[in-house]
C-alpha cells in the first residue's frame, strides 16, 4: 500500500496531552538496550507505570535489567512475550529499525504499541511499517518523546498563550561530544545523524510549523570517526519567506563543555524562548533542562529574560508523556495520538528529502 501525502502545507500537529491515564495498562517491553536502561524504565518507575516483562535476544542483558528495575518476568522468546503478555498491555518496542517489521508483524492484532524511532531505515520501510500497522489494526505511535519533554510542553503552552507573539523563527543547535560507541549497530548504517538524531528536531519543527515545502541539507562524516557515516548536519526547512526553521548539529565537539551547546530557540514578534536540552550535554549523565523566556517591554526598555520552572527533563520525563499518550488513546480517553505512525511517516518523508538534498550538487558559484 502506497501512502500519499498532501503537497500543501498542513496545519501544525496539536499540542500533545501530558496527562496520566485514568486506567494504566501494563507495559511489555521488547528490547533491553541502553535507551531502555537510561530512559524507558526510569520514566516508567517515576510514573508508576507497571512493567509486566522484558524480552531481548540477549537473555542475560534482559535479566540484568530486570533485576536492576524490579521487573518480575523475562520472556525467553518474542512469541512467549506476545502470547503471555497481560490482556490490554502496551507493547513498548525499543529495537533498531531493521528489527521492527518482524516484531510488528508478530504483535497481537489490535494491540497498542509504542515503536522506537526511526520508523525504518528509509521512507519505503516507513511506508511498509505503516501499512503493516494498519493491516493489523495496531494503535501504534512512534516514540518521538522530545515533543513531550517538559521544557517543550512548557514552551508550547507559552506560545499558544501568546507570550511571544506569532513565531517566525525556530532554530535547533547542537554542539556536543556524542558517545556513538554506545550504539554499535550504527557502525553498519549508511545513515546516522539525520536518521537517528536530527529526526527528533525535524519532527519537533513539524509539530510547531506543519509540513515544510522542501528541505536543503548537508550531512557530513567526521574525519576522526571513520567507522560512522555522517555525524554533522545542517538543515534548512522551507516554510516560505515568513518563517525560518533550521537545524545545526555537530556531534564531534570534543574540546570540553565550555562551548558545547544544545538548545531549541523560538523567536516571535514580541519575544523569544530558549530551551536548553541538558540530556545531550555529558550524555548519558546529562545536565538539567532550562527554559528561559524574554518578552519585549515598552520601547526603550532593555529586553529581560526570566527562567521558567520545569517539572523534569527530556530524559527521562519525556518518555512518560509519549507512553501516556498511547495509553490514553488506547483506553479511549483521548481522540488524539500526536506521534501516530502515519504522522511519523511524514517526518520520515522530510528525512528522506534531506538525504536526497545532501546527495545533490550545490549551486555553482558564478564567475566573478
Amino acid at each position: 500500500m502506497k501512502l500519499r501525502f498532501a503537497s500543501k502545507i498542513m496545519a501544525p500537529t496539536p499540542a500533545p496531552a501530558f496527562l496520566r491515564p485514568k486506567v494504566v495498562p501494563p507495559i511489555a517491553i521488547i528490547g533491553a538496550g541502553g535507551i531502555v536502561r537510561d530512559a524507558h524504565l526510569p520514566a516508567y518507575r517515576l510514573a508508576e507505570f507497571p512493567v509486566a516483562g522484558l524480552f531481548d535476544l540477549d537473555r542475560a542483558k534482559a535479566e540484568n535489567l530486570a533485576r536492576t528495575f524490579g521487573v518480575r518476568r523475562v520472556w525467553a522468546t518474542l512469541e512467549e512475550a506476545v502470547r503471555t503478555a497481560p490482556a490490554g498491555a502496551v507493547f513498548d518496542v525499543a529495537v533498531p529499525p531493521g528489527a521492527l517489521p518482524g516484531i510488528v508483524a508478530a504483535l497481537p492484532e489490535g494491540a497498542a504499541a509504542l515503536l522506537q524511532k526511526p520508523l525504518g531505515e528509509n521512507l519505503d520501510q516507513a511506508r511498509h511499517l505503516a501499512a503493516l500497522c494498519a493491516q493489523r489494526r495496531l494503535r501504534a505511535a512512534v516514540n518521538f518523546q522530545l515533543r513531550f519533554a517538559p521544557c517543550i510542553v512548557a514552551a508550547r503552552r507559552l506560545i499558544e498563550a501568546g507570550a511571544i507573539g506569532a513565531v517566525h523563527d525556530l532554530e535547533v543547535r547542537v554542539t556536543v561530544d556524542t558517545p556513538w560507541h554506545l550504539w554499535r549497530f550504527l557502525e553498519a548504517s549508511p545513515r546516522v545523524e539525520i536518521l537517528y538524531h536530527s529526526i527528533h528536531y525535524i519532527d519537533l519543527i513539524r509539530s510547531f510549523f506543519g509540513e515544510p515545502r522542501g528541505v536543503l541539507a548537508r550531512t557530513l562524516r567526521d574525519p576522526r570517526s571513520a567507522r560512522l557515516a555522517s555525524t554533522r548536519t545542517a538543515l534548512l526547512l522551507d516554510y516560505g519567506e515568513a518563517r525560518r526553521a533550521t537545524v545545526t548539529a555537530n556531534h564531534g565537539h570534543e574540546f570540553g563543555p565550555r562551548h558545547q551547546e544544545s538548545y531549541v530557540k523560538w523567536e516571535g514578534e514580541r519575544g523569544a524562548i530558549v530551551a536548553r536540552l541538558g540530556a545531550l550535554l555529558n550524555y548519558p549523565a546529562g545536565e538539567p533542562d532550562i527554559l528561559e523566556v524574554c518578552a519585549l517591554g515598552p520601547a526603550g526598555e532593555p529586553p529581560a529574560w526570566r527562567t521558567e520552572p520545569l517539572d523534569g527533563n527530556w530524559f527521562p520525563h519525556g518518555f512518560i508523556g509519549s507512553m501516556a499518550s498511547v495509553m490514553r488513546f488506547a483506553g479511549g480517553e483521548s481522540e488524539a495520538l500526536p506521534t501516530a505512525v502515519i504522522d511519523a511517516v511524514r517526518t520520515m518523508a522530510v528525512v528522506e528529502a534531506a538525504y536526497a538534498s545532501a546527495a545533490g550538487a550545490a549551486t555553482p558559484i558564478p564567475s566573478p
